[in-house]
């Protein structure tokens, strides 16, 4: 009897410490990892941040920031197409994405405003700016745009945004300390990424950012960053964010991908009633992936916003 309550307490304990012990094993970035990649890296109050810059030397700056599960090599053709339009483009990694640090902390809006605001100030950067977020990297921008005074007056042209969660397997299990719900992550969530990452790209810009999504999974910090957004960054609904914006007169411009099933297209409507100034486009036949799929479609529904 005894026999048999070990044996099963024993697989009870590799079963609970299995996922975990994956993750101690994957690879913390280090020099080598980091040499020789684009851009350059800064060390800030939370760890280093990899960036880089595009567009002119000189003109206003615009900050773009990448979604949940990308590194910022999703927003180049982003990046290239502000570029062209005259903007003096930033980019960055989120930490726990592409070659960035991935430290310890609650990933809420804090944690991720803290490394922008520290990333501007790395840079000196103190004119007024534009914000480029796209999915997740839109969310947290309202709040930078609602409480900063350097950026009461900073544009926000692009908004892929989200009034609600989407529906997910995880959701019960989702709440901070939910000790399930770590475990359930760590066991699945790989293979669920995995999954849904195409293994060859239309073009080779998409191939490029789909390796670079495939290399993420091998980095320690990386799922546990993704678990933790979501149950910081996503779990909020950004309905006031969105009426300050609109009655502080925040130019914003919503792009919009006509076949999203994570931000779908229904959403439109709902920020309208909150920000009836909010001018919005929508890029035809795009889904979820529309900044790297899409790019040049999507910089010319910018354009034309802009003209507008």
């Amino acid at each position: 009897m005894w026999y048999f309550l070990t044996i099963a307490g024993l697989t009870l304990c590799i079963i609970a410490i299995w996922p975990f012990s994956i993750e101690r094993r994957r690879t913390v970035i280090g020099p080598n990892e980091r040499h020789g990649a684009p851009g350059d890296f800064a060390r800030l109050s939370q760890g280093v941040t990899h960036y880089r810059w595009a567009g002119p030397a000189r003109g206003q700056v615009a900050v773009v920031i990448h979604g949940l599960a990308s590194p910022m090599q999703s927003m180049d053709a982003v990046a290239d197409g502000l570029g062209a339009l005259g903007y003096r483009v930033l980019l960055y990694d989120l930490y726990g994405r592409g070659l960035s640090d991935a430290p310890e902390g609650r990933q809420n809006r804090a944690f991720f405003l803290r490394q922008l605001k520290d990333l501007l100030a790395f840079h000196d950067l103190r004119e007024e700016v534009t914000l480029v977020g796209y999915s997740m990297g839109g969310e947290y921008r309202h709040r930078l745009c609602r409480r900063e005074p350097l950026y009461d007056q900073a544009r926000d042209p692009l908004c892929n945004y989200r009034h609600r969660r989407e529906r997910d397997p995880l959701c019960p299990l989702l709440p901070p300390g939910a000790a399930v719900g770590d475990w359930w992550h760590a066991l699945f969530a790989h293979g669920w990424i995995k999954r849904a990452i195409p293994q060859r790209g239309q073009t080779k810009e998409i191939d490029n950012v789909q390796r670079a999504q495939r290399r993420e999974l091998t980095r320690r910090g990386y799922l546990p960053g993704i678990l933790s957004s979501r149950r910081g960054m996503l779990a909020e609904v950004q309905e006031e964010e969105h009426r300050k914006l609109g009655r502080k007169g925040i130019p914003v411009i919503a792009i919009w991908a006509e076949n999203d099933s994570i931000i779908p297209l229904t959403s439109l409507g709902k920020l309208a009633e909150w920000n009836r100034t909010a001018r919005h486009e929508v890029v035809a036949h795009a889904d979820h992936g529309l900044p790297y799929t899409h790019g040049r479609e999507l910089i010319e529904a910018l354009r034309s916003a802009l003209r507008a």
